[in-house]
């Protein structure tokens, strides 16, 4: 090991480089301290420190900068362990690098490496082998699992298989197909030796099981919702307090048993809903069969609720127009006749006849109401007619003393215009028209 380092060496020479000047004598003293650290450079030995350092240059330079020289001193220190390991990390950084960079799926890299260095791709080798076999294996097993599957437990393993082999047929690039490294192969016994066309149909296979499970899934989220829409609907029934609540509990449960064929019967949710079905409609039969014969007698009651609801609804904010009392009127009165069919021996008897003393009260109003309208517009049309009159009378004949009797009149059909009516609001701004004018024409005569 030499006593001087290169790096020192340079450090010490440009520091002497800047800190000399140009004259003779300067530069002979520096030729001198160069002259002795080249020897240092040469000789063998420990390495110097920084007051050895020093004692070369200071006879002749004894204000050299101490930075400079500690610099140099710490450029001189022989090479650690971590430096070493340093520069052994950075080969093994480098050397994976390489290998990445050959092992890079690109024919234009691999083809010529090949030819030279075949060695150097041993690790894509050893990965297309195994991600071959591991392809393979996993597309059989999925094929078991999806195609014979027995339970839904099937399925999901199915569909785990299926992502494992996607995942390591998307790690075979395409241009290895019918490519066989003779050197590999020879030790090794390569197994990737199918076509494209059998790569393509691996492919083609996985993707139809992933279709096939996504049938399957979509089949037992339905299955899954048939039976709990059929729970609920017992359980709806088995708490129903009134016979609407148990009629509308059976439909619920005949539609939760509708919707058990509407599963696709090749799936493997189809065919158990099938099996479940058989037994679902058993139970359902009794319960329809005794719901029949009070539905009969209570839809004539329901029937006429539907009507009313829909009149009290109409009835809401008033006032309208004599049509829609009118309407209004008409479905009190379909309530009324649906009422009207329950028998004396019906078991809903009681109520109906409850709701048709109610119905009935309902329908006087309406067509009050109706006949009221009518009779508020129709003076209320009178009274714009004879307005009209009077004002173009007063335009021709300002002291006609037949005005004050028009207005009189006008007053008078105005005050036949009930309140509650559309024509009432229009009325009263009217009849205080007419009023004011009166109470002019009483003034003017005064």
């Amino acid at each position: 090991m030499n006593r001087l380092s290169d790096r020192a060496f340079t450090i010490l020479s440009v520091h002497l480089d800047k800190s000399t000047g140009n004259d003779p004598a300067s530069q002979v003293q520096r030729d001198i301290v160069k002259k002795r650290l080249r020897k240092l450079l040469a000789q063998s030995g420990d390495r110097l420190n920084a007051s050895e350092l020093r004692s070369h240059i200071d006879d002749i330079f004894p204000d050299f900068s101490d930075r400079v020289l500690q610099k140099a001193a710490k450029a001189n220190r022989p090479p650690g362990l971590l430096s070493k390991l340093k520069w052994v990390a950075l080969f093994g950084v480098g050397s994976a690098g390489f290998l990445m960079f050959v092992n890079l799926p690109y024919p234009m890299i691999r083809r010529p490496v090949a030819k030279t260095a075949p060695i150097l791709l041993l690790p894509s080798f050893m990965s297309m082998d195994y991600h071959y076999r591991q392809a393979i294996a996993r597309v059989e097993q999925a094929d078991q699992l999806v195609n014979r599957a027995t339970s839904q437990a099937d399925f999901e393993l199915g569909a785990q298989k299926v992502r494992e082999a996607q995942t390591h047929l998307d790690r075979l690039p395409v241009w290895f197909l019918g490519y066989e490294p003779t050197a590999y192969c020879s030790l090794m016994g390569c197994s990737w030796r199918f076509t494209l066309d059998e790569f393509k149909a691996a492919r083609a296979n996985i993707g139809r099981m992933e279709a096939q499970i996504f049938q399957e899934k979509n089949g037992r989220s339905q299955l899954d919702a048939a039976v709990a829409d059929l729970n609920e609907a017992k359980q709806q029934y088995e708490l129903a307090q009134t016979q609407g609540e148990k009629s509308a509990a059976i439909a619920a449960w005949q539609a939760s048993l509708d919707s058990f064929q509407q599963i696709p019967t090749e799936t493997l949710a189809g065919r158990t809903a099938q099996t479940q079905l058989v037994a679902a409609e058993r139970d359902f039969q009794p319960v329809a069969g005794i719901a029949e014969g009070v539905q009969n007698n209570s839809t004539a009651i329901e029937a006429a609720k539907i009507f009313a609801l829909q009149a009290a609804q109409e009835s809401q904010n008033p006032p309208h127009p004599a049509q829609k009392w009118k309407d209004i009127a008409s479905s009190w009165q379909m309530a009324i006749d649906r009422l009207n069919k329950v028998e004396f021996e019906d078991p809903g008897y009681l109520e109906a006849q409850a709701k048709l003393a109610e119905y009935r009260g309902n329908l006087d109003t309406a067509q009050r109401r109706a006949s009221e309208e009518e009779t508020s517009v129709a003076a209320l049309t009178r009274a714009k007619e004879r307005i009209s009159n009077w004002q173009s009378l007063a335009a021709n004949n300002p002291q006609s003393p037949q005005l004050v009797g028009d207005l009189q009149s006008i007053v008078n059909e105005l005050d036949k215009v009930q309140a509650g009516t559309t024509a009432y609001a229009e009325a009263e701004q009217l009849r205080a028209f007419a009023r004011n004018k009166l109470a002019s024409f009483s003034t003017n005569s005064d």
